[in-house]
């Protein structure tokens, strides 16, 4: 079974500085009906002007993972670390018992546009810590490339939580497969660009929960790019 989340069903929000669409409830966006699906709790699809940013602010007992699609975020946070995320690079903050962070526009004159992205953990009260990765998906495309799991395995970042996530940038005409074992469940978020899945036409902003099914066949119908998370 295939449940289409379209885009345009997302919230939304525009506060000058900030352009954001919310897959699931978030802020003063709420809809009983899209709280998440199994742990995947927020999907946000952020533009920011140059130069412009979140300020310094808190989390705690969750795992967050930063995946810029255009331009530069500088991040900063409380246990010291400090980056600026292009596209290709990866950032997972396991927020555990509670982090203070800021993420900015790297930029004065382009905007930055990136999925942030929420995963509920196995248990509260982890310690925090961080992890960045450039994973060269751009100079890879056509497949998918594990990014973030539970073990780690594959030089991928690691959250706490049986969550393995998947990107893939595709050119039109190409075409991923992934096989979900019995009693797992998969979204799949369209970053960019037009796909099919499993003959089901999405386009960018579009999200899909796919449950019962067995192989998860992705058709490029443009140049696109996707995330893919199997999950429990």
């Amino acid at each position: 079974m295939i449940n289409i989340r379209k885009s345009q069903e997302r919230g939304h929000a525009h506060h000058g500085w900030l352009d954001t669409y919310h897959t699931f409830s978030f802020a003063n966006y709420y809809d009983p009906n899209a709280m998440g699906f199994r742990t995947l709790r927020v999907m946000n699809q952020d533009q920011v002007s140059p130069g412009a940013g979140f300020g310094t602010h808190g989390h705690r007992d969750m795992e967050i993972i930063t995946y810029v699609l255009d331009g530069a975020l500088e991040h900063k946070d409380s246990m010291g670390n400090g980056s600026v995320i292009y596209p290709g690079d990866v950032q997972r903050i396991s927020a555990g018992t509670g982090i203070r962070h800021s993420e900015f526009n790297h930029s004065k004159t382009d905007s930055v546009q990136f999925l942030q992205i929420w995963i509920l953990p196995d248990k509260n009260g982890h310690n925090p810590s961080y992890e960045q990765h450039n994973f060269g998906i751009a100079k890879h495309p056509g497949q998918f490339h594990l990014i973030a799991s539970g073990d780690g395995r594959e030089k991928s970042l690691t959250i706490h939580q049986d969550v393995n996530l998947y990107a893939a940038i595709l050119t039109k005409g190409d075409r991923v497969t992934h096989s979900l074992a019995p009693q797992r469940y998969g979204w799949l978020q369209v970053a960019r660009g037009t796909v099919t899945v499993n003959g089901l036409a999405l386009e960018s902003g579009d999200g899909a929960a796919l449950s019962e099914e067995t192989d998860v066949v992705i058709a490029a119908t443009t140049d696109a790019e996707v995330l893919l998370f199997d999950l429990a």
